[in-house]
C-alpha cells in the first residue's frame, strides 16, 4: 500500500508547512469526529525534512470514503483551513 502524499498545505503557520508544501514524514487526519490535520503545531521554526513530501499516515475518520481500515486511499490530500483549523478538504463523507 502507498501513502497518499500530501499535495499541498496551505497552513502555513505549521510547523512543517515551507512554501505550501508538507514536509513531515508522515501526517495523521482526524480525531473521529473531525478531519483535522492531527499533526499540526505551531512552533517559531520550521520542521521536517525539506527534501521530503509529507504522506498520510493514518486516519482516524472511518466514515470517510477513501478510508480503509483507518488508511487513507485517497491518491493524494490537500490540507487547508475548514472551520478555523487545519483540515483535510480531501475528506468526504461516504
Amino acid at each position: 500500500m502507498k501513502m497518499p502524499v500530501v499535495n499541498a498545505c496551505d497552513v502555513e503557520a505549521c510547523a512543517y508547512n515551507t512554501d505550501g508544501k508538507c514536509h513531515a514524514m508522515a501526517i495523521t487526519v482526524g480525531d473521529s469526529r473531525h478531519a483535522h490535520c492531527d499533526t499540526f503545531f505551531s512552533a517559531s521554526t520550521k520542521g521536517g525534512d525539506p527534501a521530503n513530501v509529507g504522506h498520510v499516515g493514518a486516519c482516524k475518520m472511518a466514515d470517510c470514503r477513501h478510508n480503509t481500515q483507518f488508511e487513507c486511499q485517497a491518491p493524494n490530500i490537500t490540507v487547508g483551513y475548514g472551520s478555523g483549523t487545519a483540515d483535510c478538504l480531501t475528506y468526504s463523507p461516504a
